[in-house]
């Protein structure tokens, strides 16, 4: 009897030690097989992140050579602004007529007040109105247009605003093209004497053209007054040229520093993504 109690403890020891090699094998082929799951780098978000700072790098470097360039373009105008008042020959040369924009000069004629148009509307110091274009007739016969200036909206709608006496008359101004038109602005209609925008072109045409020799040159004139005098202008409806100054656009600079500051902020999102991803893809514990 005690031999078979002895034959029957020896065979569930060599079953449980069995069972116990089994059991390790199982967990060395199972540590074996694990790896941990890792992310993939070439996913759309951080191509995408990728992209964005690069672009708006270039963007931001585009537009800083856009603004050197106007500074310059700025600062040529303005030294031409300051160059003493030329005279205009009697036929005027269209095709340099852009080199000499803001170039002051002196005429000496006429007032056609029967072709004067209103240009507008326009608001000037928060006042609404027009500006009051009027071609004048040179002592040498030619005719070229100027935009005399400012008048309040109810001296335009009266049609009561002040105009010069008949005589010669001396003005000093600067010399333009014609204005740029948006998308939104609408046509002008110069069979009802409606001017949205300076279409120098339309506007000789409208004043006789080259039959009554009406050269498509356009000239803003000048007013070195103080402001006192400008009140008192506007006040009684007489037209109000604009201040000697260079008006061109400059936003380049605020350009500049949006794509520069969006191009830092994706980068920094892009860095903190590849921070996280790699943190990820690291060795990681095996499951219990």
């Amino acid at each position: 009897m005690f031999q078979r109690l002895a034959a029957s403890r020896s065979r569930w020891r060599n079953t449980i030690m069995q069972t116990r090699r089994w059991l390790h094998s199982e967990d060395s082929q199972a540590a074996q097989s694990y790896t941990t799951r890792k992310n993939s780098w070439f996913s759309p978000t951080i191509f995408v992140l990728g992209f964005i700072p690069v672009f708006t790098f270039a963007l931001g470097t585009w537009q800083m050579q856009r603004l050197q360039w106007k500074i310059a373009l700025i600062d040529e105008l303005e030294e031409k602004l300051h160059r003493e008042p030329i005279l205009l020959p009697k036929r005027v040369n269209l095709s340099v007529v852009p080199e000499f924009v803001y170039r002051r000069v002196l005429l000496r004629g006429r007032w056609d007040h029967k072709h004067t148009m209103l240009l507008g509307p326009r608001v000037r110091e928060g006042s609404h109105g027009y500006h009051v274009i009027t071609p004048l007739v040179r002592s040498d016969g030619t005719t070229v247009l100027v935009d005399r200036g400012f008048i309040a909206k109810e001296f335009a709608d009266h049609d009561n605003f002040v105009r010069e006496a008949e005589g010669e008359a001396e003005i000093l101004g600067m010399l333009r093209t014609s204005h740029t038109r948006n998308s939104f602005t609408p046509d002008n209609t110069p069979s009802k004497g409606t001017w949205y925008w300076a279409d120098v072109d339309a506007m000789a045409d409208y004043a006789g053209g080259e039959a009554d020799h009406v050269q498509p040159v356009f000239i803003e004139q000048i007013h070195e007054g103080s402001s006192q005098d400008a009140a008192s202008r506007l006040s009684k409806g007489i037209p109000l040229g604009r201040s000697a100054t260079v008006d061109v656009r400059n936003a380049h600079l605020s350009y500049v520093i949006t794509w520069f500051s969006l191009s830092a902020f994706t980068t920094a999102m892009l860095a903190r993504l590849v921070l996280k991803r790699r943190a990820q893809n690291r060795a990681r514990p095996l499951p219990r």
